[in-house]
């Protein structure tokens, strides 16, 4: 049990887990090119000792693996875990008393803390005293990628009804003053959200705390999907063995086991440009309009640890981080949707974008043609809770005759493909909401979604090789087996949606016209079918993160009956667009100057 970061990083490395690193490093684009590099590599937790331009230490990578991430919460896991277990099934505690009197009690030990002198062992800084990282050549300044949010309920203040939140922080570039604003990115059904709207409805302004650094646990904390009336405070406290310790200064909550504080309010319509940042779907997110939040006080302990990671296109350390809450949370969202099996947010296309799901389907069991009834009530429930909300595709399936998992991806898409009535199984939502990151909409926050829903028995072989339909088109080359039944296949570049419709129709009436293809009911349209086929991580990100379901998916022999859209073979646009963010691209630069400390005498030389 780690009462600070510091001690987390001794025990680390003790066992083998981290690395110092004593060269000066720049934390312009320097400290996040070496740390893709070591988590690329499945090395160890990082520790910068002496930061260009910062008197303060900073770590990275210490979530890096989900071996490491349990390593650090070994002593208190299955506490943790029952506990969760408990506010998600309370008939647990019935049939087994004795083991879950043990939760209870631990639950009560995690309670909130409140200290007399919340300000005790900080001394007073500055944003420019703060290890300023950027982590890609065109984000808009330095960002802090690890924060704890802190805001409390205007209609209820007080610890037990505050949101602890993960919500990335701009700390300097644009039109921020230094030292004085910062800018806040969030979506606005977040806690920290429903928070805000509430200040803005009193005419007050939202005071927000923001910790960075502590114990582990509390990191964690703030980005767990927690059970219904279970806190962040009492969850860290929980997971890190000890009451999460708190005060007030200044009628601001002041974390004591924080690294650093700052402190600051969100005045009603304040708003200012925020990004680019390079983000977790692997492109930068824009600049936008965003709360902005006057600097109040910059806290910092006398040696204090700045913990940070980089996001990017997945697998990231933030893949760990979503292993580590699904083996917490276990079984939470059977709870929260009846009928659901399990529920899989892809991470190799960016998490929100694609979801693959396994449900019930008992409404018509002695039905002489199966097909998708109870699935199509549980993918509206999906698409309706929380963070599942934000996704563009949901593929799900009844478990029948044969056990499914959706961890295994390219197994589970052949099940679906091989059972799904292109004609009949295909749902859309259009004019909805999606993932604010993701740009392949009609605005921000802006876009569709489509359903994929399969049930009953095997409808097609999938073909392991390219038709013979999909050879020798005009304007469309280079087909590839992306997967069993899916064929990349490169177009022309896009030019807009006039054109593009005009492209498609052209392919698709083609495709018509050379005969039947049910062996490849998935083709997808790209720039690089080489690229697109390589691996099935490369299709998923091309083809799930390029495309918006209602304007880019078109079908062979297409057409609609009482007004639903069905086709023989489903074409999916994924070509780069120009309202489409740019992707990260590492500057090579900063990767030449890096290759000093994996080097021989560098202090990462021979851990990759």
């Amino acid at each position: 049990m780690y009462s600070t970061l510091e001690s987390c990083i001794i025990d680390l490395e003790r066992h083998g887990h981290l690395v110092r690193i004593r060269e000066e490093v720049d934390p312009e684009l320097e400290m996040a090119a070496i740390h893709l590099r070591v988590f690329e590599a499945g090395g160890p937790a990082l520790m910068f000792e002496n930061v260009k331009g910062s008197r303060y230490r900073a770590v990275s990578n210490l979530f890096g693996t989900l071996e490491r991430s349990k390593f650090m919460f070994r002593q208190t896991w299955e506490a943790t875990q029952n506990v969760i277990a408990l506010r998600n099934d309370p008939m647990k505690a019935l049939k087994q008393p004795f083991r879950n009197v043990r939760a209870a009690t631990a639950a009560t030990k995690a309670l909130p803390l409140k200290l007399g002198n919340a300000s005790a062992g900080f001394e007073e800084a500055a944003i420019t005293d703060l290890p300023l990282i950027k982590h890609w050549p065109m984000d808009g300044g330095a960002f802090v990628t690890l924060p704890q949010v802190y805001t409390e309920d205007p209609d209820k203040p007080g610890v037990m009804n505050a949101n602890l939140g993960m919500y990335r922080v701009q700390l300097t570039g644009n039109e921020y003053a230094a030292n004085q604003e910062i800018g806040l990115h969030y979506q606005i059904h977040r806690g920290i959200g429903i928070h805000q709207h509430k200040a803005d409805r009193k005419g007050e302004p939202l005071k927000v705390s923001i910790f960075i650094g502590g114990p582990p646990a509390h990191t964690l904390s703030a980005v767990m999907p927690l059970p219904e009336g279970l806190s962040e405070l009492t969850f860290a406290g929980l997971l890190s063995g000890r009451r999460f310790r708190y005060g007030y200064v200044d009628d601001y909550c002041v974390s004591g086991d924080a690294d650093f504080v700052i402190t600051g309010e969100i005045h009603p319509g304040e708003t200012k440009p925020e990004g680019p940042f390079g983000d977790h779907l692997g492109y930068y997110s824009l600049v936008h309009a965003f709360p902005m939040m006057r600097v109040r006080k910059v806290y910092a302990k006398r040696n204090a640890i700045w913990p940070f990671t980089v996001v990017g296109r997945p697998p990231q350390e933030d893949t760990a981080f979503g292993a580590l809450i699904h083996e917490l949370t276990g079984d939470a969202v059977k709870q929260e949707v009846p009928g659901v099996k399990e529920v899989h947010a892809v991470d190799a296309a960016g998490v929100h974008p694609l979801l693959f799901a396994i449900g019930s389907e008992r409404y018509t069991p002695y039905a002489a043609v199966r097909q998708p009834a109870e699935l199509l009530t549980i993918a509206n429930r999906i698409l309706g809770t929380g963070q599942l909300s934000l996704a563009k595709y949901l593929f799900i399936a009844a478990e029948e005759r044969q056990p499914l998992s959706t961890h295994r991806e390219a197994e589970f898409l052949q099940y679906v493909l091989e059972r799904i009535d292109l004609k009949r199984d295909l749902h859309f939502q259009t004019n909805t909401t999606i993932d604010t990151l993701d740009y392949s909409g009609t605005g921000l926050n802006q876009g569709s979604k489509v359903i994929f829903a399969a049930c009953g028995d095997k409808k097609r072989e999938l073909c392991a090789d390219v038709p013979e339909q999909l050879k020798e088109l005009r304007d469309f080359g280079n087909p590839r087996l992306a997967l069993p039944g899916v064929v990349a296949l490169e177009g022309p570049a896009f030019f807009g949606y006039t054109e593009a419709e005009r492209q498609l129709r052209e392919l698709t009436d083609a495709l018509g016209a050379r005969g039947a293809m049910p062996e490849c009911p998935l083709i997808v349209l790209c720039d690089d079918s080489s690229f697109v086929s390589a691996s099935l991580a490369n299709f998923l990100w091309t083809t799930f993160t390029r495309s918006n379901p209602s304007h880019d998916i078109y079908g062979v022999n297409a057409g609609y009956a009482f007004k639903h859209w069905g086709c023989d073979n489903v074409v999916i646009d994924a070509r780069t667009k120009p309202h489409h963010a740019p992707p990260l691209v590492p500057d090579p630069s900063v990767e030449k100057r890096i290759d000093r400390l994996f080097a021989s005498g560098g202090s990462l030389s021979g851990i990759l």
